[in-house]
């Protein structure tokens, strides 16, 4: 802003601490205004623009809970019995919560009496495919009332008319990553203040409404005022490599709007080193550490993409990494057809784990289904989540082509120099990427990182769940209640985390 005076930024949000943004904008210029709001002089200020609401009651519990989903599912009923019309948004942390409610709410109201008004429970979550998604705003049938039960979704990004009561778990599920073991994690953490004020506010869009928590006021009082910056609980690898790639090489000297934790740093700056980012002074390494940095994707992608060329494999690799962009948005759900959808994905399943699944599904897509909105239905799969990695996929592809790197679109799968199969040089350059999320399976079928910390087991959605594998990489982690689950799993041997990462893994004499 000192060289471009002339330049304006617009900072947008419904929960933002506009005055610190204002101040560190500003610097000396800031000074307090009216109110006690910050001013910036000449530099900025702030604009609030206040929505019509009406007032919301809000409601705590007297003791703390020990399940919130059946407390919800029992206050979703109370309101069903006691309240006016009106129809009930819930909120939960995630896809597994959100199944299991809507299962439980709509059991329950089969015991509803005949002629009472009934309940139609309605899940909101980023998996869905965009038919199940629109459902939500769809107006209730007659003598029905509508129980929306999403995750934070709807918390800010989307409004749906109707809403006169909500319901508060209390709870969101956040990325963190933890510096001691270099895995990030999506876990289920205590709502700030912020979000809380939030999402009542959702409850006064049209009428007076009545916000449910289900927390005591003192929790509430305890709770942190806004939720903790992501670059405080993230891994920092991606942001130090595009501080990098600007010219900012004191990444210790770099004015952050909040300061990162110093292990976070460290851990970022050894990962980025061990995939050859870095050089041995921390300087951006050409071509390899200035091209990850220009890729759309976060550094471990980037430096398979970048090898794939090596192993023969960069057409697949593309489509690898395309697909796991959509995290998870590949299929979508039907109540009551489970085995169905079991069998529809055994038709891509590859032995060698996920990945090479994703890439099975991906391929027969684009061979098939890209233009067949029934074969797509008829295999469980997310129409708009495929476009999008088709279209991912393409904007990858341009990247590749900008550093030179031609890709051979061929889909025949043939050997590579060395004799090893397809298979194998796509999870060979895998492992070029992911060797710090490798982890060994235990004889109980779970398995545990390298340095035996933790303990995580495959997801339920994975082809690795309930099969042997000695050795695998892993793409995410997320926590659900008390367990850790690893998504996008691939097996691999130990022999190449020694020959692929040789600064990050020694073996123990």
């Amino acid at each position: 802003m000192k060289k471009r005076p002339e330049l304006r930024i617009i900072v947008s949000s419904a929960t933002l601490q506009a005055e610190a943004f204002l101040r560190f904008f500003a610097g000396e210029h800031a000074a307090p205004g009216e109110a006690g709001r910050a001013t910036g002089g000449k530099v900025g200020n702030i604009i609030s623009l206040e929505g019509r609401m009406y007032p919301v009651d809000i409601l705590y519990l007297e003791d703390p809970t020990e399940n919130y989903v059946e407390r919800a599912v029992k206050t979703v009923f109370d309101i069903h019995a006691k309240e006016q019309d009106g129809d009930i948004l819930l909120f939960l942390t995630g896809r597994e919560e959100i199944d299991r409610s809507v299962q439980l709410i709509t059991e329950r109201a089969t015991t509803l009496h005949p002629r009472a008004q009934t309940i139609q429970a309605l899940p909101l979550y980023a998996g869905l495919s965009s038919e199940q998604q629109l459902f939500v705003f769809d107006q209730a049938p007659e003598n029905t009332r509508k129980v929306i039960v999403s995750t934070n979704i709807a918390e800010a990004s989307v409004t749906i008319e109707g809403i006169v009561y909500v319901i508060d778990c209390g709870f969101v599920k956040l990325r963190a990553f933890n510096p001691s073991t270099g895995i990030e994690t999506l876990t289920a953490t205590p709502v700030s203040k912020a979000s809380a004020t939030q999402r009542s506010g959702r409850a006064g869009r049209t009428r007076p409404g009545k916000c449910f928590r289900l927390y005591t006021e003192s929790t509430f009082a305890s709770l942190p005022e806004v939720t903790m910056p992501e670059v405080q609980r993230s891994n920092l690898a991606p942001a130090i490599l595009q501080l990098k790639a600007l010219g900012i090489d004191n990444i210790a000297r770099f004015d952050f709007l909040t300061s990162p934790p110093a292990e976070l740093v460290i851990r970022a700056l050894e990962l980025l080193y061990s995939l050859g980012a870095l050089d041995t002074y921390a300087k951006l390494t050409k071509p390899l550490g200035t091209r990850m940095a220009e890729l759309a994707v976060e550094p471990m992608m980037g430096k398979t993409l970048l090898q794939a060329s090596k192993f023969g494999c960069l057409s697949e690799m593309l489509s690898i990494a395309a697909m796991t962009s959509l995290q998870g948005a590949v299929w979508f759900q039907h109540d009551g057809q489970k085995k169905t959808q079991d069998s529809a994905r055994r038709k891509f399943a590859a032995e060698e784990g996920d990945h090479l699944t994703l890439l099975n599904v991906y391929q027969t897509f684009v061979t098939r289904g890209k233009k067949d909105l029934r074969w797509c239905r008829d295999n469980f799969l997310n129409h708009k989540s495929m476009l999008r990695a088709v279209s991912v996929r393409a904007q990858l592809k341009r990247y590749l082509e900008r550093f030179g790197i031609n890709v051979d679109e061929s889909l025949a799968s043939k050997g590579t120099e060395d004799g090893a199969t397809k298979g194998e040089s796509i999870r060979r350059c895998l492992t070029t990427g992911y060797f710090a999320h490798a982890a060994r399976m235990q004889p109980d079928g779970s398995f545990k990182t390298i340095d035996g910390t933790i303990t995580l087991h495959a997801h339920p959605s994975s082809l690795m769940f309930n099969r042997k594998a000695d050795w695998v990489i892993f793409h995410e982690v997320m926590e659900t209640g008390n367990k850790t689950f690893i998504r996008d799993v691939t097996k691999i041997q130990k022999d190449w985390l020694l020959e692929y990462a040789p600064e990050f893994y020694h073996l123990k004499r």
